[in-house]
């Protein structure tokens, strides 16, 4: 028989407390790994599902189509034309490089594009489709297809391309469309889409995010390599909404022939009840068209040989982003700051004799035998220089700058149009903060006439001029109102209506009465009387009339004539600008005259339009008003 000895016994106890040091142990290590796992399971399963649900699953989007833009009339002047596009997923392809070889050979690809393709397909997710081109034509998607099991990774499939129906007349209003050139974190995912295009210029710009849509969606399962085992869900995308503009195609396209025989020049229309811009032409322009297709480089250098000849850049819209010395069309903002300020009077008499001296320096009246004593009917009619010199020193800087911005001067609207200037108000404080130097008398009289540094556009000469004649704060619109959305009444402008009526009496005077400077602008007999505003602002120092020798084209003064017509109940106010063009009246008068003539023969505000239609034209026609 075998007992057990001491030592067993003692041996016995030591494993029994090694197993339980040992179990213990591992009771502690799996309930930690328990309370672990309960911890990212349960407690913080919110944020790891979708990380490992990621793991397995690749989303693709889907590119909206994006929407149409129509004119007031619903004629079609931006839409989207169906073709097709080539793209290649780098995970489906396997050896993209060779791919992109025997892609070559059916498709134009450059040895450098392919460079570009392979060095985008290492640094981003293997999944994510790259665009090789979007413009394919039918021949070589029948050759893609055929040769589709040799090119693996390579997807054909149809791609809207941006079509400008309306040409050249309406390009610096509705844009254009370009690649996405940055894209930050917090930014729309589709705009990460290969060949996306986004607004550029013009309304395509402004107005991007509603007639870019909302994309949609394509869930995929992947593999551990990121190749796509099986689809899970596809939402489709939702289309861009559909914008009509307050612009008359017909009648922008009729101004844009006239101010076609100036050089460089542009004219803004608005109508005063409703704020609607009803044409904005720019001159020299382009066509849209082009800046949306594939430019080669010889045609990209041909089309700036003609800018420089040209001596103006068709790309830029001279409405909203020329900006002007005002001249004497300022000279309404300076009377009514000094009528309302009481420094001066309807009846006060200012004698002219052709110049004023302050601190020793001459200021000269463009008549330079003067104009002998003027009240401020005369004084506009006649634009006086001398006159509104002294209302100016009378008025001070502070209160034409805050009546100038009033009418609509030193700002930009919220009207859907991108890329607008503000132009220049100047008082004390711009100039310290832009120069670092104080205010000069004379500076105040210069910018009393429009010129030293105050600079606008034709579009809010446009808008003083509108703001003058309804004596409310008229803002302007580009987009008519959707359906079931009415605008609210503009402001009131705060001005006394006896002043108003004052400018509006001699604005009229300009044009109707002998000794104004803007009879060049009067209608044939039987048609409304216009009543306007002529102005030259100076460009140097040099005039033709002071220095007896030609000018050079780029040192003659600018012409300018804003007006609003009828005169006895203002419906219209436009502004005219011929950079360069000389004299006002000589020049932007005539201009100005065949202009409004256009816009009552059209009066667009007499035609029906689509006030409650600006989402979902589908069934409005291509053919613009003639």
């Amino acid at each position: 028989m075998f007992g057990i000895t001491r030592d067993d016994d003692a041996q016995r106890r030591g494993f029994s407390r090694r197993a339980l040091v040992l179990g213990a142990v591992q009771l502690a290590a799996f309930g930690a790994t328990a309370a672990k796992l309960y911890h990212v399971q349960v407690v913080e399963g919110w944020r790891y599902a979708p990380l490992a649900d990621e793991n397995r699953t690749s989303v693709q989007l889907l590119a909206p189509e994006r929407g149409r833009i129509f004119d007031r009339y619903g004629a079609l002047l931006a839409a989207n034309r169906e073709g097709f596009r080539a793209t290649i997923v780098p995970s489906l392809a396997g050896d993209i490089q060779l791919v992109l070889e025997r892609l070559a050979r059916v498709i134009a690809i450059t040895e450098d594009e392919r460079e570009r393709l392979i060095v985008r397909a290492r640094r981003q997710q293997p999944n994510i489709p790259l665009l090789v081109t979007h413009e394919l034509t039918f021949e070589q998607v029948a050759r893609l297809g055929l040769l589709a099991p040799q090119l693996p990774g390579v997807v054909v499939e149809p791609a809207a391309t941006r079509d400008y129906v309306a040409g050249e007349a309406l390009s610096h209003v509705v844009g254009h469309v370009g690649n996405v050139e940055r894209v930050a974190i917090d930014d729309d995912p589709l705009l990460r889409l290969p060949g996306l295009k986004v607004g550029r210029t013009g309304i395509e710009r402004g107005l991007d995010e509603r007639l870019r849509g909302r994309a949609g969606m394509i869930k995929h399962e992947i593999d551990a390599r990121g190749r796509i085992v099986r689809t899970l869900s596809r939402t489709e995308a939702q289309r861009g909404d559909d914008i009509a503009l307050t612009i008359d195609s017909g009648l922008q396209q009729a101004v844009t022939r006239r101010l076609a025989r100036e050089r460089l020049a542009a004219s803004v229309a608005i109508d005063i009840e409703s704020g609607d811009v009803v044409h904005m032409v720019s001159v020299p322009t382009h066509d849209a068209g082009d800046l949306v297709r594939r430019v080669s480089p010889r045609a990209w250098a041909q089309f700036q040989a003609r800018t420089q000849t040209q001596g103006g850049d068709p790309l830029v819209n001279r409405a909203i982003r020329g900006l002007y010395p005002p001249g004497s069309t300022f000279k309404m903002v300076t009377a009514l700051a000094a009528l309302e300020a009481g420094v001066m009077d309807l009846k006060t008499r200012i004698t002219c004799e052709g110049s004023t001296e302050l601190a020793g320096q001459v200021f000269r009246c463009w008549n330079r035998t003067g104009h002998k004593a003027c009240d401020f009917h005369r004084a506009l009619r006649e634009s006086c220089d001398c006159y509104f010199y002294e209302m100016a020193r009378l008025t001070g800087i502070e209160a034409i700058a805050a009546m100038a911005r009033r009418l609509g001067f030193g700002q930009t609207f919220e009207t859907g149009l991108a890329l607008q200037k503000a132009g220049v108000v100047p008082d004390p404080a711009w100039k310290r903060g832009r120069f670092n130097r104080g205010w000069l008398g004379g500076e105040t009289l210069l910018a009393g006439i429009g010129q030293g540094y105050v600079l606008a556009t034709p579009l809010q000469m446009a808008v003083m001029t509108a703001r003058l004649a309804s004596g409310r704060a008229v803002v302007p619109q580009f987009v008519r109102p959707g359906r079931g959305q009415v605008r609210a009444p503009f402001a009131d402008l705060g001005v006394r209506p006896e002043l108003i009526r004052a400018v509006r009496r001699a604005m009229s005077a300009v044009v109707n009465e002998d000794g104004g400077t803007g009879g060049t602008a009067r209608l044939d007999a039987g048609l409304p009387l216009v009543a306007g505003k002529t102005g030259t602002s100076q460009v140097t120092r040099l005039s033709a009339e002071r220095s007896g020798v030609p000018l050079r084209f780029e040192q003659r003064d600018h012409a300018l004539f804003v007006a609003f017509v009828p005169a006895e109940q203002p419906r219209y106010a436009v502004s005219v600008v011929v950079e360069h063009g000389g004299g006002g009246g000589a020049t932007a008068g005539p201009v100005m005259r065949d202009i409004i003539a256009e816009v009552l023969a059209r009066d667009p505000a007499a035609q029906p339009s689509y006030p409650d239609r600006a989402v979902g034209l589908s069934d409005a026609t291509g053919a613009g008003r003639g």
